[in-house]
Formats: structure tokens, C-alpha cells, sequence
């Protein structure tokens, strides 16, 4: 069901205001009104809205803007508003209707989910070229607005009337031929559809859990027969076996199985108390509706305003409740608020038997498909391999105390097939522990790990929720492991992770799944290499390559060949190994539904914890292979940035030929290039690039010019103004979704939310941004303004400045400077990778000056200062060497974060 409009966007002729007010009434057709708001001074200019009777509209405030006049409404309707806003800008030059307009738009965005903007903007968006047009998509951009013109709206063949939405769903436009203006009328409707039902999935079988679960079962798990034996199977099968048999039958006993509908998503809030008021109020209405005497309403509205008040006070709690637990974690925080916000038809609707089944013959035909391309040669012959010179023989057996820290600091997963739930274990940890020590240690000594622990439960999960729900390639396997595999991994990996840093067994210029190394820090080695290459007077290429279910089609034989040669893991240790990854299985389970079991011949664990790391080892051979060519490179887990200067012709060949011997060692290792996820990036002067692009060859076809790279968006000019409208266009996103549970968090809570889900984007990667120009920044500014004034109910045109300054937020400029001194602090403290510790260099005097105990930095000349001084090599030792000493000098990363902060907040904010 939905409600349509037809709207008509017809501008008048100019006219004094005499003459508006005159033609009002003629404006009017039966059953119909106007609300007109004309100029106030000068000629020309005014708007109106000629609507029928029969719609409820009410005018809203906006505010006053000097560069264009605007007039806004709000249209109720049975399914949901929707705000119109009619705008004429004059045609005459103006440099303020941007910011204005952006600022309109920043303060009405994030409190509206339909929008609808429209009228005579004379801004000529069908020629790119002209002034201001660029700027003005951005902003469209930035804010998701879409633009439905794209014919002459002009008798002089020009789009001056623009149609502007977000959240609607526009059709039959049609622009018409009228006699009355030189501007033609526009017809359209528009369709508000209902809000998405919400579809009640099927009960399930499940435990009651509550705060003394845990203490019934320590007691009753002091008494198995696994807890007081003296004598306990030595076979790690067994052992587990028994194990899980004991707390199955404990938590049949404290907590059995029943059988529960699950609440509506929406209404996860409402707890007995409240609901209690719910069924009182109804029987309150039910009665005042059934006698209609006065005493009966009296008794109707009290019982309302208790369970308003009730309603209110269970939400602030349940919301309250949420971010507490996740306010570390918010890609958890921002699905859970958003399923709870924004209900929708669960997949889970539709799931059966045969449904898993078809998921599991797609996931395991796939791979097949990718492993039936190759045909390896039988030898593993890898560039740069001579054998390891260090031996990994044995595991070390872990102690009760390691095993407690491990599972402290471990997050609470759950998989289908965990006997006892995982927050069970870490809270009766005194009582199984040992037992869990002795299953552990057992796997260890005898070099096996249990059939049980190799099966994982695969859930599929849409990958983006605008994705065909029928189509099984959109879906993303979700892997889920019983949570003792992963404390038995999580002590493997505290076993060999020290023996690989301290034999230096790694590629450096790997930055995935290590400590100290980040997306952030792995791009600004890349753009700080390009942008010195582009300041030195060259062009520059950037080859993007990526795998195809790289994790998935790893080879066993190969993994352990290379362990075994490269790493120098052997014996028990190496068993260990072979044990881990052979004879794994899975199955697919959809809500209560799963198939039948199939078995995983290859590929790393997904969804584990030693996964990562056994991939990192197994593409060792590939830095030796791009070095052999002297092609600058930098891997993140499976995907690989090639990158060189371009000063002629040959230059190509070399990458040319690299990318053959990476084809070619890659085959060997069943590892499949997705060329659809190749891109190539040149960067250099636009006339140069013609040349270059036709030099390419096969990689023509790959030539784009901007790419998303780690989660930023790259152009081929490094202005990175892409990048920044898509982290605007996800703020204000985000703050709708905020706006809708403002009414019931507390402050505090909020702030914890526009944080997580505001902050974190404004600050990813925001070191890339040092020495842009501001009008980019300030597009960033404008999202964080916006959050502020979310935050602290400020009016529209009251000043942000002493807001920011009270809620102690860095503006985002100087937010990009403590980002890029953090770095510098990190690299200087042995706290960052390598190769950005390689970009710092203490300022070597010729002479003994008083400057020298200043711990100064030395910075590289740059020769354009438009590229140059954007480089992280340049531009971090300058802002260091501004920094007083005592911030330089502090004893610890908190103490140095602290003084810096201050140091900035007062530059900032000078009056503060």
C-alpha cells in the first residue's frame, strides 16, 4: 500500500510583491489553497505552493538565507511526511549559496526520512564545465540526494529547475510546453510507501539463562565424573566427548530446553512492568469506549500517560543497556540499534531443509570451480626459499593462569554446536578450566585436534541489504567455530606469533592482521610514495589486484610445505598442523534449519583465529617475486597494491613482466586474480596520461579514473574530494538513524553513539587528508556541526563554535593534525610499522645549535608544494616541530595524547 502525489513545478514570471498577492487568489483552482512567501525586497523572486484542501500541511521554520529564498512545508500523510522545500535562487553570481545551501540542507537532512526539493535553482547542471555546477553535485552527493532532470527545463535549451529527493520514489516525470514563462512546467509523481512490516520468525528451542545459571552449573560440574576422576582418557576425541556429554546433561538439568517465540524486533524493550501498563491501559479504552462516561476517560488518560511514561522509561534503559555493552564495537552497535530503528523481513522467513541445502552445493561449488582452472605443477618452487634456519618443533603445554588470560580477554562467540554457551564458561572459569587445560594440552602433546573441533556452521549473511535476496552469489558465508577451538587456537597463536617476530618470519610490507599496522597506516605509506613521486616531476601508476575467495582455495600440502620450509615449524608442532587443516566439515544452518555435512578439502578456516596469520605465511613468496622486478608494493591480507614512477615508455615493462611471474605463481597456488576487482590508477598531469593509457596493453581496460582502495576512495589527481563526499553522504546517514532514538537516550548515551558511528567515520584514515584545501575540510566540518547540534538540541542559526568548544570536540582540522602526530609519536616510541618509522628522520645539525635539544625532525625540500607538502614524509615534521617540547617528551602514548589534545584544543579555540 502507498499514497501518491502529483506535484507540478511551474515557476512565475517575476513580479513585485503587490503583483503576487494579487495573482493569489487567481492561483487557486476549487478545492484547492496557496501558501506564498514573496520577496520582501526588491524586484522579482517569491515562491508558492498551490496544494488541494484535502492534504494537511503546515509551513516550517527554516531561516533566512541571503543567497537564495526558500519556502518549506511539511506534508502529513495516513503512511508517513514528507518535507517540501521550494527554492529560487537568483541567477546572479553568488559565492554563498554553497555553504548556504549546504548548510540548509545539514540541518534538515538528519531529521527527515522523505525529502523533496524543488524549484528554479539557475545553476546549468547539464554543462559540467561551467562555474559552480561541480560544487553543486558534490553537495547532492554528499547528502544523497538524487536528481531527476536531465532535459532542457529552459525555452533556451538550458536545466535551470531542478528535482531534488532522498527516500521517495518519483515517476511519470514529464516536462511540458507552456506559453506563460520561459520556463516549462514539470509534472511527476511521487509513491511514500508504508514502512516495512515486521514478519514474526519461528519460535525456537532454546535455554533460559539468568544470573545464577552460571553458579547452578559450577556446583553441579564439581561433581561429574569428569571433575573427580583421577584417571581421564589420554585420546583428545574422547576426552572432549566426555566433556561435553557432562555439561550436557548439567544444562539439561539447570536450564533445559523450551520452546520460545521470539519478540518482535521492534519491541525488545518492552519488559513486564510496562507491558503490565500496556494491558491496563487497553482495558481502560475498552471500557471508556464501551460506556463513554467522563470517570471512564479520566481513568483511560491516566492509565495512557503511566504507560507513556513506562514505555519511555523501558526504552531509555534497553538503549542504555546496548551501548554500554558495545560502546567499543560499533559495527554491533549501529546493526543492533538499526534492526531495532529500522524492522524489516527477516531471510529467516523463508528458510527450510532445502534452502541450506542449496546454499551448501553453491559455497562448496564455487571453490571446486575456482580449484578445477589449475593445474599446478607437482613441485613447490618459490623464489627466494632456501630453508628455514630456525626450528618450531614442539608446543609449549599452557598453565591454568595463561589459559585465564586468554579467555578473559576473548569475546563471547557462539556457534550452533557449543555444548555450553561461552559467557557460561569465561563466568564458572575456576570450575572447567581445568578440565579445558587438560583437553587443550592433550591436543598439543599428541600433535591432533578433535573431529568436533573441525566442523564449522556456516550462516549466510546478505552482503549488502539493497542486494536481490533470491540471488545466492549475494549472500557472504558467515562462519561459526565452537568457542573452545578458538582458546585452543588463541594458545597456538600466543606460541607462535613471538616465534615468528623474533625470527622476523613475515613480510614487512604485509599489513593485514598485525599488530601496529592498520588500512590507515598501509595507505599512507602508498599515497606518501605517490606523492613524492608526483612532486619529483613524474607520473605514477597504482595496479589494484585482488583474489577470488582467496581464504577459500588455499592448498593443504602447499600451507604445510611452506610451514615447513619457510616458517620452520616440524614434528609435533607440524602434525599439529596437519591435523588442523585436513578432514575439516560443514554444514549451512538457516534460523533453525541446517543441511547435511560436507567436507572442506581446502583453504584456511574461515571465521578462526589462526586463519589470518596460516594465510599470511602461505603468500611469504609473493614479496620476493614483486622485488625481483624493483616494483614498489604493499599487501593487506589478500589484496596487493603495485605502484612505480612512470618517466617513459619502458618504464611498463617491468611491471608488465611482474605481473606475468604473479599470474603465473599464483596458478601454482591455486589463487585466482578476479579481474572484475583489477583496477589501474595514473596519476600525473592530464595531457601525459592519453600516452600512457594507450602504452598499457592488457591493463587498458582497467584504467580507472578513481578506485576504492582499503576503504578509501583514490582519484588519479590524490584530491581525495570523492572519498570525502562518501564519509559525509555516511554521516548524515547515520544521523538520521540517530535522530529517530534521540527522544529516549540519555545525553551521555548519545554522545557515545554520534562517537561511533559520527567520529569513527570523520577519523578513518584522516591522516591521507593533511595539506587539503579547506573548502574540502570544511565539508567534513559541516557533518560534524550537524552531530553537535544534534546532540545538543542547538537552534539552526545560533554559532557552533562555543558548542564544539563546550563539548571539548577538536574540529576536524586539527582532529587531522592529532591523527598525524599520533602517528609520529607511535613511529618515534617503536609503536608503528616499520616502514613509517623508515619515513621519520631526526634533524641532523651541521652545527651545535640551541635548537638541538628540541628533538626536532628533519623535513625533505619539496619541490611543488601542492603535492609535496601533502606527503606524510613532509608534512608530519612540520607539525612536529611546532609541538612544545614537553609534549614531544612525554613518557607515555595517554600522557602524550593528553597534552596534545589541550595544546590543540587551545589553538583552536583560543577564547576557551
Amino acid at each position: 500500500m502507498g499514497a501518491k502525489m502529483k506535484i507540478i513545478s511551474a515557476p512565475l514570471p517575476g513580479g513585485e510583491k503587490q503583483l503576487v498577492e494579487s495573482i493569489t487568489p487567481l492561483l487557486c483552482p476549487t478545492n484547492c489553497s496557496v501558501i506564498s512567501t514573496p520577496r520582501c525586497v526588491g524586484r522579482g523572486g517569491g515562491v508558492a505552493l498551490v496544494f488541494k484542501n484535502r492534504l494537511k500541511i503546515r509551513t516550517l521554520s527554516t531561516g533566512n538565507y541571503s543567497s537564495f529564498e526558500l519556502q518549506c512545508v511539511k506534508i502529513e500523510s495516513t503512511t508517513t511526511p514528507l518535507v517540501c522545500a521550494l527554492v529560487y535562487r537568483p541567477p546572479k553570481p553568488d559565492k554563498d549559496f554553497i555553504s548556504d545551501f549546504s548548510d540548509f540542507l545539514s540541518q534538515f537532512v538528519p531529521l527527515h526520512d522523505r525529502l523533496l526539493i524543488l524549484g528554479d535553482f539557475n545553476i546549468h547542471v547539464c554543462c559540467p564545465g561551467r562555474p559552480m555546477v561541480s560544487e553543486f553535485c558534490h553537495v547532492l552527493d554528499s547528502f544523497s540526494l538524487l536528481q531527476h532532470i536531465d532535459k532542457a527545463t529552459h525555452v533556451l535549451g538550458h536545466s535551470l529547475d531542478l528535482i531534488l529527493s532522498y527516500g521517495i520514489f518519483i515517476d511519470k516525470l514529464n516536462i511540458e510546453d507552456a506559453s506563460f514563462s520561459d520556463h516549462m512546467p514539470i509534472v511527476f509523481d511521487i509513491t511514500l510507501s508504508n514502512p516495512m512490516c515486521t514478519v514474526k520468525t519461528p519460535g525456537l528451542f532454546s535455554r533460559y539463562i539468568n544470573s545464577h545459571t552460571a553458579i547452578q552449573f559450577s556446583e553441579m560440574f564439581k561433581k561429574t565424573a569428569f571433575s573427580t576422576a583421577d584417571r581421564l582418557p589420554s585420546n583428545p576425541d574422547e576426552l572432549i566427548s566426555l566433556f561435553h556429554s557432562s555439561c550436557s546433561d548439567i544444562l539439561n538439568s539447570v536450564a533445559p530446553l523450551k520452546y520460545r517465540r521470539p519478540k518482535l524486533t521492534s519491541q525488545q524493550w518492552l519488559d513486564e512492568p510496562t507491558r503490565s501498563f500496556r494491558q491496563a491501559c487497553r482495558k481502560a479504552e475498552r471500557r471508556w469506549k464501551k460506556d463513554h462516561l467522563t470517570v471512564s476517560f479520566d481513568i483511560f488518560k491516566n492509565a495512557l500517560l503511566t504507560y507513556q511514561a513506562a514505555a519511555k522509561k523501558a526504552r531509555t534503559k534497553h538503549f542504555s543497556d546496548i551501548i554500554n555493552k558495545n560502546s567499543h564495537r560499533p559495527q554491533i552497535l549501529f546493526g543492533t540499534i538499526n534492526s531495532i530503528i529500522n524492522p524489516h523481513v527477516s531471510p529467516d522467513a523463508d528458510a527450510s531443509t532445502d534452502i541450506c541445502e542449496k546454499f551448501l552445493k553453491f559455497f562448496t561449488e564455487k571453490i571446486e570451480n575456482i580449484r578445477f582452472q589449475f593445474n599446478p605443477s607437482p613441485s613447490d618452487i618459490t623464489p627466494g626459499c632456501s630453508g628455514a634456519t630456525v626450528i618450531f618443533n614442539t608446543f609449549k603445554q599452557v598453565s591454568l593462569e595463561e589459559l585465564r588470560e586468554i579467555v578473559s580477554h576473548m569475546k563471547p562467540t557462539s556457534s550452533p554446536h557449543d555444548v555450553v554457551p561461552s559467557h557460561i564458561i569465561k563466568d564458572t572459569f575456576d570450575t572447567v578450566g581445568p578440565s579445558i587445560q587438560n583437553i587443550i594440552n592433550s591436543c598439543l602433546a599428541s600433535g591432533t585436534v578433535p573431529s568436533c573441533f573441525k566442523h564449522a556452521v556456516v550462516q549466510p549473511l546478505l552482503k549488502k541489504h539493497n542486494l536481490d535476496a533470491k540471488c545466492l552469489k549475494n549472500y557472504r558465508p558467515i562462519s561459526k567455530l565452537p568457542f573452545i577451538s578458538k582458546v585452543m587456537e588463541k594458545v597456538v597463536l600466543s606460541q607462535l606469533q613471538p616465534f615468528l617476530d623474533l625470527n622476523e618470519i613475515s613480510e614487512p610490507l604485509q599489513s593485514g592482521f598485525k599488530t601496529l599496522h592498520s588500512t590507515e597506516t598501509a595507505l599512507l605509506k602508498v599515497t606518501n610514495d605517490l606523492l613524492l613521486t608526483l612532486d619529483s616531476g613524474e607520473n605514477a601508476i597504482l595496479v589494484l589486484l585482488d583474489l577470488s575467495a582467496a581464504f577459500d582455495t588455499v592448498d593443504h600440502n602447499t600451507l604445510l610445505t611452506r610451514l615447513e620450509q619457510w616458517v620452520g615449524i616440524k614434528g609435533t608442532a607440524l602434525d599439529w598442523f596437519s591435523s588442523y587443516l585436513k578432514h575439516r566439515t560443514f554444514s549451512v544452518s538457516i534460523s533453525q534449519f541446517f543441511s547435511s555435512t560436507a567436507p572442506v578439502s581446502y583453504g584456511v578456516p574461515q571465521g578462526s583465529i589462526l586463519g589470518p596469520v596460516l594465510f599470511g605465511l602461505y603468500m611469504l613468496p609473493l614479496g620476493n617475486i614483486i622485488r625481483k622486478h624493483n616494483i614498489s608494493f604493499h599487501l593487506y591480507a589478500d589484496d596487493s597494491q603495485l605502484y612505480l614512477p612512470l618517466k617513459s615508455k619502458d618504464s611498463l615493462q617491468p611491471l608488465l613482466d611482474c605481473l606475468d611471474d604473479i599470474k603465473g605463481w599464483m596458478a601454482t597456488n591455486f589463487l585466482q586474480l578476479n579481474s572484475n576487482k583489477t583496477e589501474v590508477m595514473i596519476f600525473g598531469p592530464p595531457k601525459s596520461k592519453h600516452t600512457l593509457v594507450s602504452n598499457l596493453d592488457n591493463l587498458e581496460p582497467f584504467v580507472k579514473s578513481h578506485a576504492r582502495n582499503l576503504g578509501v576512495i583514490l582519484d588519479s589527481e590524490l584530491c581525495l574530494d570523492k572519498q570525502i563526499c562518501a564519509a559525509v553522504k555516511n554521516c548524515f546517514y547515520q544521523l538520521r538513524v540517530i535522530a529517530k532514538i534521540k527522544p529516549f537516550l540519555s545525553p551521555k548515551d548519545l554522545e557515545k553513539i554520534i562517537h561511533a558511528f559520527i567520529t569513527s567515520r570523520l577519523d578513518y584514515c584522516n591522516s591521507l587528508y593533511i595539506g587539503l584545501p579547506q573548502s574540502l575540510l570544511n565539508r567534513l566540518q559541516m557533518a560534524q556541526n550537524a552531530a553537535a547540534r544534534l546532540l545538543t538540541g542547538t537552534k539552526k542559526h545560533d554559532h557552533i563554535t562555543p558548542v564544539l568548544a563546550s563539548l571539548h570536540w577538536l574540529p576536524v582540522n586539527f582532529r587531522i593534525q592529532f591523527k598525524v602526530l599520533l602517528i609520529v609519536f607511535k613511529a618515534l616510541n617503536g609503536q608503528a610499522p616499520s616502514y613509517i618509522s623508515d619515513l621519520i628522520h631526526p634533524h641532523q645539525a651541521p652545527r651545535s645549535l640551541r635548537s638541538s635539544g628540541n628533538a626536532l625532525l628533519h623535513v625533505p625540500r619539496s619541490r611543488l608544494k601542492r603535492k609535496g607538502d601533502r606527503a606524510f614524509a613532509v608534512a608530519a615534521p612540520r607539525l612536529w616541530n611546532q609541538l612544545p617540547l614537553d609534549i614531544k617528551k612525554a613518557p607515555s602514548i595517554l600522557v602524550f595524547k593528553s597534552r596534545l589534545k589541550t595544546h590543540l584544543f587551545t589553538l583552536s579555540f583560543p577564547a576557551s
